[in-house]
């Protein structure tokens, strides 16, 4: 997705300074939005969740907190699937008569759950590229969710692993089957990327799906 949304971030937006011995949680409430994250029955996959924090117009997404971009994502969430309305949301109680789901998280099984490792390795057709081969990124402009950086779109590089088949994020975000696709690792020189100004010496490395790529 284009917009201060790109996954591979934008230009003149200001130094990115990290911050040293950074904690996991800077307040409690973080912690509380994570767990409601987790805990959630919109959770329906990754994908989703990264799409709707993409739909926060970019001003206010600008504004946020990492967790706060979290919060905001999930209430659309659970508003779009009628968990609860914007009224309930803001007041912080149910409305009167509203009917008690099942949670779908309970405490005694949070510390399982947190340490279940799950996959999106499937079985897919054999990959059209083999590791060694150049290829050229797609040059896409999707309004939707997906994980090409804008700045990789339309460069060449050279196939330096073949990792299988992997669940589409481009169309498993919108709700559509997982759609799974072969995943290769290319590299991407930073002058082919950012010009002759780039050090000759460093390279780009990304994880990119077939329907991104075509050959040169």
């Amino acid at each position: 997705m284009n917009g201060v949304h790109d996954l591979g971030g934008m230009e003149n937006m200001g130094p990115i300074a990290p911050e040293t011995d950074e904690p996991v949680f800077h307040e409690r409430w973080e912690s509380r939005v994570h767990a409601l994250v987790v805990a959630s029955p919109t959770r329906r996959n990754i994908d989703e969740g990264r799409h709707q924090r993409e739909l926060i117009p970019g001003p206010k997404y600008l504004a946020m907190s990492y967790h706060e971009k979290w919060f905001t994502g999930l209430c659309d969430l659970l508003v779009k699937y009628g968990y609860a309305t914007r009224d309930e949301i803001a007041a912080g109680r149910a409305a009167p008569g509203f009917k008690t789901e099942t949670p779908v998280l309970t405490a005694d099984v949070v510390g399982e759950r947190l340490r279940r490792r799950g996959s999106y390795v499937r079985d897919a057709a054999p990959p059209k590229f083999a590791v060694g081969e150049r290829v050229r990124t797609r040059n896409l402009n999707p309004h939707g969710h997906t994980r090409l950086p804008r700045y990789a779109r339309g460069h060449v590089g050279v196939i330096v692993a073949s990792h299988g088949a992997h669940v589409f994020p481009d169309t498993h975000a919108h709700g559509d089957d997982e759609d799974p696709q072969p995943l290769y690792t290319v590299r991407f020189m930073a002058r082919d990327l950012w010009g002759e100004t780039a050090n000759p010496k460093d390279s780009v490395s990304l994880d990119l799906w077939e329907p991104y790529l075509e050959r040169p």
